[in-house]
């Protein structure tokens, strides 16, 4: 035994590195080992102490939601067609189309509808969920479903007024001097009723002239709905300027005097005359020289046709080469006719009253004439008198009790008159539920 130590000691004396690696080797082996020991005996002795909640919420992922999916029908009721037929031409189940109008009926009156849009929409079962019916940007009804069944109503939509002031110059007629300044008939119209006692729109117009209309537009956001009330009027021709200030449903000059007198100044609204006042005219059809005693204003057939002033219907019928013609007797030793009639107005015969405006018949080209046109003749105290040149008795003045509070809204219209600005002004908004 001691012999074999001793030969392995020869051995390696001639081997110092490899002993001491060997030596180094043992040593980490060693270490590592008591190290991990240490690891787990102070595992095993250390309590278990849980850690605090953390204090935001675990993030939770919601499932998708599933979309709603609905599917519409638009359609539009056309004119002189229905709701019921425009429903049935889309397919629509005739069980959803007498649900739908029974329940608009309470709110739509179907026999006087005049055409419209709507929107049928159902989910993918085709069951009915909502029914919107537009006959009009401000008359929108809507029918929809919820836990007791089907609910119908009117929607309320929200209008903004605006006073504007509208500024235009003529340059061949008053409608289109009103399109050159951006606006629409209905203003042309309700400008010229107003100025009809003091204005003959055909034969007082004259290029250059110019007009003002103080005017609240009605709006539903940009959409332009209608023309309000017309708060002031301007017609200028040449040094002449008539005003017209609304006071209480009627119109005022400065002085607080009634635009409204006794005659207007034309039977009709915007017509080309065809034949002005004339003591010596060729007769169209009869030739030669002869009297023209009135004033031909050239429409369409079936143009009403208006009493220029209150009175009573002296006659009522065919009179020679007048065609149909109405003669009517006013204040003030007046007398006018009415020739070429196709037809009379409702209620017109001999004893009848009228009142101004009234309708006393239509434009035709009965008796001796040409074409399509209304005669119309003014007699004082029996002589033929020039219905264009005439001078009528002017209109009523507002009480001095009244002048004050007319004063007030005249110089507030005056300074929209003459101003330079033309811009708008809101003064309200509000919701539409008529």
């Amino acid at each position: 035994m001691e012999n074999s130590e001793l030969k392995k000691l020869d051995r390696l004396k001639g081997r110092p590195f490899e002993v001491k690696r060997k030596r180094r080797k043992w040593i980490l082996l060693s270490g590592s080992f008591l190290f991990g020991l240490f690891l787990l005996i102070s595992f095993l002795l250390t309590p278990y102490t849980p850690s605090p909640p953390s204090s935001t919420p675990p993030e939770t992922v919601s499932p998708p939601a599933q979309d709603v999916q609905h599917q519409t029908i638009e359609g539009e009721v056309k004119e002189r067609s229905t709701l019921f037929k425009s429903l049935s031409e889309k397919n629509i189940p005739l069980r959803w189309i007498d649900l739908i109008t029974s329940k608009l009926k309470p709110y739509v009156n179907f026999k006087k509808i005049k055409g419209g849009t709507y929107r049928f929409i159902t989910d993918v079962k085709g069951e009915l969920v909502r029914f919107i019916y537009e006959a009009s940007p401000t008359e929108i009804y809507e029918i929809e479903r919820n836990g007791q069944g089907y609910v119908a109503k009117k929607q309320k939509v929200l209008l903004q007024t605006h006073l504007t002031k509208v500024v235009g110059e003529i340059r061949s007629s008053l409608f289109e001097a009103m399109d050159a300044a951006g606006e629409q008939d209905a203003l042309t119209l309700a400008f010229a009723e107003i100025l009809a006692w003091e204005v003959d729109f055909y034969k007082d117009l004259r290029e250059g002239d110019r007009f003002k209309v103080v005017v609240d537009k009605i709006y539903k956001g940009d959409q332009f709905i209608q023309y309000g009330t017309l708060h002031a009027v301007e017609y200028q021709k040449g040094e002449k300027t008539i005003r017209g200030i609304r006071y209480k449903e009627d119109y005022y000059d400065e002085k607080g005097i009634s635009l409204k007198k006794a005659f207007l100044k034309a039977p009709l609204r915007f017509n080309r005359i065809s034949s002005k006042f004339s003591q010596a005219r060729k007769h169209p059809i009869l030739g030669g020289m002869r009297p023209h005693y009135g004033v031909d204003y050239a429409a369409p057939i079936g143009t009403p046709i208006w009493a220029v002033a209150e009175g009573t219907v002296i006659s009522s019928g065919w009179n020679s080469g007048f065609g149909n013609q109405v003669v009517l007797r006013h204040m003030s030793g007046y007398t006018t006719c009415y020739g070429h009639l196709s037809r009379f107005g409702p209620g017109i015969r001999k004893g009848a009253k009228v009142r101004q405006k009234q309708i006393i018949g239509y434009v035709g080209s009965t008796g001796l004439s040409t074409g399509p046109h209304l005669d119309y003749r003014l007699v004082k105290d029996g002589q033929f008198r020039n219905p264009l040149k005439e001078n009528f008795i002017p209109g009523v003045p507002i009480e001095k009790k009244e002048m004050e509070i007319f004063g007030k809204e005249r110089d507030k219209m005056l300074v929209w008159l003459d101003g330079e600005s033309s811009s708008s002004e809101k003064t309200e908004g509000g919701a539409n539920q008529n």
